[in-house]
């Protein structure tokens, strides 16, 4: 018997494969498409196996997609675009694991006022309203936003990343700001 989500899953990897294809002959809205759909898939990834630092979850998410991006003419077409991303994927991860170990090691123990200084709670809590609020958002103003706001990226590479024009991403910010203010009960004004 088929199983369902296999077959849901070989169809989303279809499309990322068509779309990322697509995106290497030069169509913006279709790379558009290929990051946004990936980005989820990447963040689950990296959850399961950042457990004991979700904070850097979104800064390993970005890295392995600007990696893809640098790396997009080794992709061979013949080849499952999931094995591609996956090893990318691994590659990021396992230079952060080896990161974190040498930054332990430096570690000094003798600060403990650290200890008490934040929440992870807070933190993962603030994250998840904050995706609660950008997912009201269109996708442009969304990825916009992300990108800009949140990941720190100028708005020349969040351009170069999306396939999106710099008006386009600077009016998505603007927009999306303004909706975010407005259902905060603020006036947004720049």
């Amino acid at each position: 018997m088929d199983n369902p989500n296999h077959e849901k899953f070989s169809a989303f990897q279809m499309q990322l494969r068509d779309w990322f294809i697509s995106a290497l002959g030069g169509d913006s809205q279709a790379y558009s498409k290929f990051l946004v759909s990936l980005t989820p898939y990447l963040r689950g990834f990296f959850r399961k196996r950042m457990q004991m630092y979700p904070d850097l979850v979104e800064d390993l998410t970005q890295e392995v997609l600007l990696a893809i991006h640098a790396k997009r003419h080794t992709y061979d077409v013949s080849l499952p675009i999931s094995a591609w991303i996956h090893a990318i994927a691994k590659y990021k991860f396992v230079d952060l694991v080896r990161a974190q170990k040498h930054l332990a090691q430096h570690d000094s123990l003798d600060e403990d006022s650290d200890v008490f200084a934040t929440s992870d709670e807070v933190a993962q809590d603030s994250r998840r309203d904050l995706d609660k609020l950008l997912q009201s958002l269109p996708e442009s103003s969304r990825v916009a936003i992300q990108l800009t706001k949140l990941d720190g990226h100028s708005v020349k590479e969040a351009s170069e990343i999306t396939g999106m024009t710099e008006s386009a991403i600077k009016i998505g910010v603007h927009r999306g700001l303004k909706k975010l203010a407005a259902a905060l009960g603020y006036k947004y004004e720049h």
